[in-house]
């Protein structure tokens, strides 16, 4: 196996971000989603790259009637009610065109007619697997769901990203989420960098210290962590099912630190390097709603990424792959071993 390039995407659009912020204190970010998706599908194919797009179930709804027939008989009962989504639903408007921060029915299809792109899950719901109150029968009626939803769409559901990267495939709490993937089809999931810094959000004890607030933004633009690129034959021996892991989380263009892109851009492109010349994956991702505001510079530096991905394409064999199409690759390279 040469080395790989992954790029996921966690497509939500105002669904990821209800909890914490109104659609008005986020608007110029949700309006401009639709914008994002477009260039981000026209840059790709420019550089011959696939994109994962790990997509909330309720935004492939054509309508709230089309909605709300897809909805579980069991839906979350978290502790915390404003985690809830479910609530918003009656006040969203009718479909996409009424309201474009909730339904997403033709871009979905957009992306799927492209050819080049992959569709998964990030749950039906933006299901939220470490939140007290919730239940693992609800996850399964969640996820259940997430594949009925896409099935009149001809999409078949084969990987998913935990909504705040909320698994620990190590922890036996978690396994039987994983479980539950596996058996409606889900052959992938994109795990958390092996740094202590990106496993301690669930912990009460070290989410309040401000050091480890800190460390995550600051190893974005320094090298804190290393070049978190990994041998997937090595994490893999023991998977319910197949972990690609994070790399880095592309932080979106800041005015106030503009200074330090090329900070940002440089440890991303050495481990891209790294992983190319080492046969090892190197996992990107973001939220498309993070492009939505300084679009450009946005995109700028993502053409960067993209250029040097070509480079060590051509110098090295780098190759981009879906989650799910370096899933099927590495299950091909394994069964010749």
């Amino acid at each position: 196996m040469r080395g790989h390039l992954v790029i996921s995407l966690d497509y939500e659009i105002h669904w990821g971000v209800f909890d914490n912020k109104s659609v008005n204190e986020y608007r110029k970010n949700l309006e401009n989603v639709n914008e994002v998706i477009d260039r981000l599908l026209e840059l790709s194919d420019t550089y011959g790259i696939k994109l994962t797009f790990s997509t909330v179930g309720f935004l492939f709804a054509k309508n709230k009637t089309d909605l709300v027939n897809y909805l579980p008989t069991q839906k979350p009962t978290y502790t915390l009610n404003k985690l809830n989504p479910y609530d918003l639903i009656d006040s969203n408007g009718n479909n996409e065109y009424e309201d474009p921060f909730h339904y997403a029915y033709s871009k979905i299809l957009k992306i799927k007619h492209n050819g080049n792109h992959e569709i998964g899950t990030h749950t039906f719901s933006h299901f939220y697997c470490h939140a007290l109150g919730q239940t693992i029968e609800q996850f399964n009626e969640d996820i259940n769901a997430a594949i009925n939803i896409a099935q009149p769409l001809d999409i078949k559901i084969s990987s998913i990203v935990f909504p705040k990267n909320q698994i620990n495939p190590n922890d036996d709490i978690d396994k039987p989420y994983l479980k539950v993937c596996k058996k409606y089809g889900i052959t992938s999931f994109r795990g958390k960098e092996k740094s202590f810094i990106y496993n301690i959000h669930s912990s009460k004890k070290y989410r309040n210290l401000f050091i480890f607030k800190a460390m995550k933004p600051l190893d974005a633009y320094f090298n804190i962590t290393g070049t978190n690129t990994y041998n997937l034959k090595a994490i893999n021996k023991n998977s319910i099912i197949f972990n690609i892991p994070s790399s880095r989380f592309l932080r979106p263009y800041n005015t106030k630190l503009k200074l330090f892109e090329g900070l940002k851009l440089r440890r991303i492109k050495k481990a891209m390097t790294y992983a190319a010349k080492h046969n090892e994956v190197y996992h990107l991702w973001w939220h498309p709603h993070n492009f939505g505001t300084n679009i450009d510079e946005n995109f700028k530096n993502l053409e960067t990424i993209f250029k040097t991905y070509q480079m060590l394409n051509k110098s090295h064999g780098f190759q981009s792959e879906t989650m799910t199409s370096l899933t099927e690759k590495f299950n091909k390279t394994r069964t010749h071993d």
